[in-house]
């Protein structure tokens, strides 16, 4: 790609991160955590991806988590979808497929410690998307 088409895809990735940090900056505190362990994923990629300071692009697959972990409305999905598309034309009917996703509470033991109890978090829920990942004939 040529220099000139590399920024040009960098302004329209900016562009959707741009919204997307904007919808997560009206949310409540916390809710990059929550996504991070949603994704089963740390907080550092979750910054990467929704940051419009980073060119770091949105895969994809992890759209339905976002839109249901940061309650998007209607208007703001439509917003995002839009300039997502933009920059990745093509890649949405991967993102619009499935989205079939139900939130589980369970309980798990308090080991003392934040450190330890979100990773924890962070492997159970790691576990859970590669189970969900097989079920969908997509992991290995």
């Amino acid at each position: 790609m040529s220099e000139g088409g590399r920024d040009q895809a960098d302004e329209l990735v900016t562009a959707y991160k741009a919204i997307l940090s904007d919808i997560i900056d009206l949310r409540p505190s916390g809710t990059r955590q929550r996504l991070a362990v949603a994704l089963g994923k740390h907080r550092s990629f979750v910054t990467q991806i929704t940051s419009p300071a980073y060119a770091t692009p949105l895969p994809s697959r992890h759209l339905g988590t976002i839109f249901q972990v940061c309650h998007f409305s209607e208007d703001e999905k439509t917003r995002f979808l839009g300039a997502y598309e933009r920059a990745h034309p093509g890649k949405l009917p991967e993102a619009r497929g499935g989205g079939g996703l139900r939130h589980l509470s369970i309980m798990v033991p308090d080991l003392g410690d934040e450190k330890r109890n979100r990773a924890l978090d962070e492997a159970i829920s790691a576990f859970v998307q590669k189970v969900a990942a097989i079920a969908d004939g997509g992991g290995s």
